[in-house]
């Protein structure tokens, strides 16, 4: 049932551009493993290996604490629709900071230069393996619509209320690991 490539085959790229959700996982050696439900309009696959997406302020940035001391991550998708399948992407992920050349130049590039409020910084994830499986057992639902509400918390709290919050919920793991978002404010981690 299960099949493995080595990258992002066509069909598979068709795949991932119809879901409408993805599940993002990520760990250290001795860290807590993050799993976080992201919505799929902001992935997009730069090439056969790599995606990124577009990652909005949250009340936490575990991946990013975990991509600075680790790397690993894994991409999944389940149809919800259609056919059953669940599609897995594994590699290594960095983290590209709101604000940093290359944040500007990835956005410009794969987003049309849209940055949603409470944008803090694009991950990207170099894919050595994919894996397809039956996802005989994942329920059919609906899609109904996307959700505004961290777009419009966002934007009632502005860039500096944003920054804030960054710096309150945002430059640590749950687990004490730095997120970087310290240095992105121009400010020491301790």
């Amino acid at each position: 049932m299960a099949k493995m490539f080595n990258q992002i085959e066509p069909p598979l790229q068709e795949f991932i551009e119809r879901q409408h959700i993805f599940f993002t996982a990520s760990a250290t050696t001795d860290s807590r493993i993050n799993l976080s439900p992201k919505g799929s309009d902001s992935l997009r696959v730069i090439s056969a290996n790599e995606v990124a997406y577009l990652d909005q302020t949250g009340s936490g940035n575990e991946a990013a604490a975990h991509l600075r001391a680790d790397g690993r991550m894994t991409i999944m998708f389940c149809a919800f629709e259609g056919p059953p399948m669940i599609l897995r992407l594994y590699g290594r992920g960095r983290s590209l900071p709101e604000g940093s050349e290359e944040y500007a130049h990835l956005l410009a590039r794969a987003f049309d230069g849209n940055e949603p409020p409470g944008a803090r910084q694009i991950v990207v994830l170099d894919v050595d393996l994919v894996q397809t499986s039956c996802g005989y057992s994942v329920p059919l639902y609906d899609y109904k619509d996307e959700r505004l509400v961290l777009q419009n918390w966002a934007a009632r709290k502005g860039k500096d209320g944003i920054r804030d919050y960054w710096r309150e919920k945002n430059a640590a793991s749950i687990d004490g690991l730095p997120t970087g978002m310290l240095e992105v404010l121009g400010e020491a981690a301790d």
